[in-house]
């Protein structure tokens, strides 16, 4: 039987909502193809954890745990995956499209001389030829890719194919792979996360302003619709470049790349290179002055008016629907 692996990269022992994504993707090109459908879990991951992977599809999962992979080093890790592939026979291997993706899966790709394509949005059109939808020119058009190589590898865009359960009775089992200490070549001393806010990267809903906010002592409400969400704050690029807010809270194409499932666009105009990193978005609410403003096209619901006279308003909307309900 033919293989598929995917790659399910773990945050701390834990899983989120892009490996259920990935999974239930690999889970269906397994179904089309009549393949099994196994996952690659590298680091310290509870067996719990691991077996909420059988609930979108899995029906094995591969677990390699080693103290020197405490921390990212792309080659090790790419050795590791590569050699989950060639143990397994898998043909077929699904990543995330994740910024930690994109260092792992090009390394593997060249390990097993396998054709890749990046911001997959879709399942495979056709599996002879093997053909997959992706997007080009930062989302505003689309393309289907041929992969002719033996071992093919997929990295899913979040949001494109969406969470499937089809729970199995899945097996854990310890993989074994020979990695060389030659290959850590980085060694890390100390480490300090930010605590007390959501992450961009790990946000649900995402609540952005840019210059229709004209100025940093005006975030205020944003910050308050930010807190009764529970979503993450954000700006655009011109915003963080003026200083009003940190860069760190910069998404779009120059800045962090998201996939919320909710995204607030509070007077953005939507620049060609905001959109494109934030396309992704399940839902994205847009509000703006400009009723031409490119951020209305990629909206699915858009307010026309001042933000400064909007935001307090919807502020108070999502209070009082909090406090009902």
């Amino acid at each position: 039987m033919s293989k598929v692996l995917i790659y399910a990269e773990n945050f701390d022992g834990k899983f989120k909502k892009a490996n259920f994504e990935i999974v239930s993707y690999g889970a269906e090109i397994a179904r089309q193809t009549g393949a099994e459908a196994i996952v690659l879990s590298i680091g310290n991951v509870p067996d719990e954890e691991l077996k909420q992977l059988s609930v979108y599809g899995a029906s094995r999962v591969l677990s390699f745990n080693d103290g020197r992979f405490d921390a990212l080093e792309n080659q090790a890790y790419a050795s590791v995956i590569a050699q989950a592939v060639e143990k397994e026979g898998a043909e077929i291997v699904v990543f995330s499209n994740s910024n930690t993706s994109k260092a792992l899966a090009p390394r593997v790709s060249v390990k097993l001389k396998a054709g890749m394509v990046f911001a997959a949005t879709g399942l495979p059109k056709s599996i002879d030829p093997f053909m997959v939808p992706k997007k080009v020119f930062h989302g505003k058009a689309f393309a289907d890719v041929v992969i002719k190589s033996p071992i093919k590898i997929i990295c899913l865009s979040q949001n494109s194919f969406g969470i499937t359960e089809d729970a199995k009775a899945v097996s854990i089992e310890t993989f074994v792979a020979e990695i060389d200490d030659t290959v850590f070549k980085t060694r890390v001393t100390n480490v300090e996360k930010a605590t007390g806010k959501i992450l961009l990267n790990d946000a649900e809903i995402i609540v952005s302003g840019g210059r229709g906010m004209k100025g940093a002592e005006n975030w205020k409400p944003l910050e308050d619709l930010a807190d009764i969400l529970g979503a993450a704050t954000a700006c655009s690029r011109p915003v963080s470049d003026e200083g009003w807010r940190p860069h760190s809270e910069h998404v779009g194409q120059t800045g962090k790349i998201v996939a919320p499932n909710l995204y607030f666009a509070l007077g953005i105009s939507g620049a060609i290179q905001h959109l494109a990193g934030v396309s992704s978005s399940k839902v994205i609410v847009a509000v703006n002055t400009d009723h031409e403003a490119p951020v209305f096209q990629e909206a699915d619901y858009g307010i026309i008016g001042d933000v400064q006279k909007v935001l307090p308003q919807m502020v108070e909307a999502f209070r009082k629907f909090k406090s009902e309900n």
